[in-house]
């Protein structure tokens, strides 16, 4: 079952690239006010037109509504996901690789499309979480489409 707005956030250990390569990222919501956005694959279309940018370009208004931090989640490795950051200057996200889709898989938001390569992949969501409670989740119906998980859509819930 997808993850809702009233439900507790599972906790989450992704992967980080470090001065010296990959390291543990432990998300931890206690006492924060965080937005988490998913999304199918690093250096897909929409991802990179649509999805990311949309976030970058509304992180200043997060902040000022109280937003401690934007975390971009997406099942791969954190190589691609450092590469994928830096190519499209997104220096206000901090990115996370769920290699495994353990954390997509255990907030119920995975799927699998085989003709394009996805296995376990993440859905296009965004989410408000505050201490460790989801105030609320935009869910897109389409994973080539980005309106309702936006940056601005989520920006108008915060």
């Amino acid at each position: 079952m997808a993850i809702a707005a009233g439900d507790r956030l599972p906790d989450g250990t992704f992967l980080v690239m470090g001065e010296d390569g990959p390291e543990p990222f432990t998300l931890d919501t206690a006492g924060r006010k965080v937005v988490i956005f998913g999304l199918p694959g690093p250096f897909t279309g929409t991802c990179t037109t649509a999805h990311v940018p949309s976030f970058q370009r509304t992180a200043d208004d997060f902040t000022a509504k109280g937003v401690d931090a934007i975390y971009c989640v997406a099942v791969a490795d954190p190589f691609v996901m450092k590469a994928w950051q830096e190519s499209m200057g997104a220096d206000k996200i901090t990115f996370l690789a769920d290699p495994s889709s353990d954390f997509t898989t255990a907030i119920g938001l995975n799927f699998t499309a085989p003709p394009v390569g996805f296995y376990d992949r993440s859905k296009r969501y965004s989410m408000l979480v505050e201490d460790g409670v989801v105030n609320s989740v935009n869910l897109e119906e389409s994973p080539g489409t980005c309106d309702t998980s936006g940056g601005e859509a989520l920006l108008e819930t915060v």
